[in-house]
């Protein structure tokens, strides 16, 4: 009779917590079972170990072999716990020591030929391993991932036969370094031709951290403005770039060195769910919305989308999360990120255009844009009109506009502005920081109080533009809120109305 225990990491929304695998070897029929709440891949890893075990030259033990997932009420999936499962019968069965896995964590799914492959959720996994004072093995195409992770003892591995052989001592696995990639390029602010308005907004919204929505006629540029957000915003710092990969990893395509401190930029289409945009499945996965986590989300055709997801928005624009529950299990996503939605004016595009080409009926306009519900308009901050350029500033358009590396210097600033006075974004003020950092002048109160009457604005929505005009006047480098500070952030609202009717 032999006991093995082996540690591992199980995937549970970004955390990755610990789990024994617990292997016992008994008299009786040969036979192998898997307790502590599989599911089906983990449940099948048993024909996957033996297969790897014999293709290693070990030797299979004829034995009654019980394998214990603990804590058995933990979900466990994937093929993550083939490599635990099997040295543990290894170690239970004499054939490679047991005070070897002691210290050391294991991940890692079995080919039937013993090689090692990648799985999900390294990254968390070598994280929580640093944390607990571990060492970690992983596949060696999870080698550059895990070893983001700061102050961890990362080891990498190929087959089931060189950890064995490290375990024994006759080999030392190699020490994971990070992968080194050129980072990606970054869109430059300068590409944008025109649209002083609009690239005013963007830096604002940069700033305070605030949510934007951009309308104009088809090709005006909206798209083109969107994608320079991400390189106008303030460097990630150490924390938020172990999130973002985070999130990368256990999403299924794993953390992409070359976007390592880079901030994410997601863009999905239309016809996205809403489980698509939350996150689902049952087995939990970040949805785009958290996979924006720190980035941007830009949200095309805003009034296409269905009615459900953007439904799926309103939570997390408040809050920064998103949580997924299920009949099993529930998982928590981190999800604070800065929308950007564009759309057209009406159902043709061109409503309000000089050229006077709109032919849209004001029932089939007020349908097209009734598509965004009011509550979700209320949450976005800047609402800003992106005309159609003049033939005479397309053809002066070679001349490159202001920088995306200027308009950052402001933006950081501004930023630092905002976190020594209540450490954090203008956009994250709670009520009573919106009090206390957003005072007004007597003459500035009556303006804001016509302003609520005459847009019908909600108390959301007062706060919001309080916010909005606590960043220009910090864009301003004023310790004040003044009255051209409150009436540009009061223009950015003027399509409330319109949007909503």
């Amino acid at each position: 009779m032999g006991l093995a225990l082996v540690h591992s990491r199980a995937r549970d929304g970004v955390s990755a917590p610990a789990v024994t695998v617990e292997v016992h070897l008994a008299g009786g029929l040969p036979a192998m079972s898997i307790v502590g709440l599989p599911e089906a891949a983990v449940r099948e890893s048993k024909d996957r170990v033996r297969a790897a075990i014999q293709c290693a030259q070990f030797e299979f033990p004829a034995r009654r072999i019980t394998v214990n997932l603990a804590p058995a009420d933990l979900p466990k999936d994937g093929g993550r716990y083939d490599l635990p499962i099997a040295l543990g019968v290894l170690a239970a069965s004499g054939q490679v020591p047991l005070e070897a896995l002691r210290d050391c964590e294991f991940l890692g799914e079995l080919g039937l030929t013993g090689e090692v492959r990648a799985v999900d959720g390294s990254l968390p996994a070598a994280l929580a391993a640093a944390r607990d004072g571990r060492r970690i093995v992983v596949p060696f195409a999870n080698a550059g991932e895990a070893a983001l992770a700061a102050n961890s003892d990362v080891r990498s591995a190929r087959t089931l036969l060189q950890v064995c052989a490290a375990l024994s001592g006759r080999i030392e696995l190699p020490q994971a370094e990070p992968e080194s990639w050129p980072p990606l390029p970054v869109p430059d602010l300068a590409d944008v031709c025109g649209q002083a308005h609009a690239r005013r907004a963007l830096e604002i919204a940069a700033a305070g951290e605030h949510h934007l929505l951009l309308v104009g006629p088809p090709g005006c540029g909206k798209t083109l403005l969107a994608s320079r957000l991400p390189g106008v915003l303030p460097a990630l710092g150490e924390d938020e770039r172990l999130q973002v990969a985070a999130i990368a990893s256990v999403g299924g395509r794993g953390a992409d060195a070359r976007r390592w401190g880079s901030r994410p930029f997601r863009s999905p289409h239309h016809t996205a769910s809403a489980v698509a945009l939350a996150g689902g499945g049952s087995v939990p996965r970040p949805g785009e919305i958290s996979l924006a986590h720190h980035g941007v989300l830009f949200l095309d055709e805003l009034p296409e989308w269905s009615r459900n997801a953007l439904e799926v928005l309103r939570e997390p624009l408040e809050s920064g999360r998103v949580t997924i529950s299920r009949a099993a299990r529930q998982c928590e996503f981190p999800a604070r990120f800065q929308l950007v939605a564009a759309m057209n004016p009406c159902p043709c595009g061109w409503a309000g255009d000089p050229s006077g080409r709109c032919r849209c009926g004001i029932e089939a306009v007020r349908r097209y844009r009734s598509r965004i519900s009011g509550p979700l308009l209320d949450r976005i901050d800047l609402q800003v009109e992106v005309p159609r350029l003049a033939s005479s500033e397309l053809r002066t358009g070679n001349v490159p506009g202001e920088s995306s590396e200027c308009v950052r210097e402001r933006v950081v600033a501004a930023r630092e502005r905002q976190l020594a006075r209540a450490g954090t974004p203008n956009a994250r003020l709670d009520q009573a920081q919106t009090r206390e950092a957003c005072r007004l002048e007597p003459a500035d109160e009556a303006l804001l109080e016509r302003a609520m009457d005459g847009l019908q604005l909600s108390a959301r929505a007062l706060h919001r533009i309080l916010r909005v005009a606590r960043t220009i006047a910090d864009l301003d480098g004023s310790d004040a809120i003044r009255t051209p500070h409150l009436s540009e952030a009061l223009g950015y609202r003027r399509f409330e109305r319109a949007l909503a009717a």
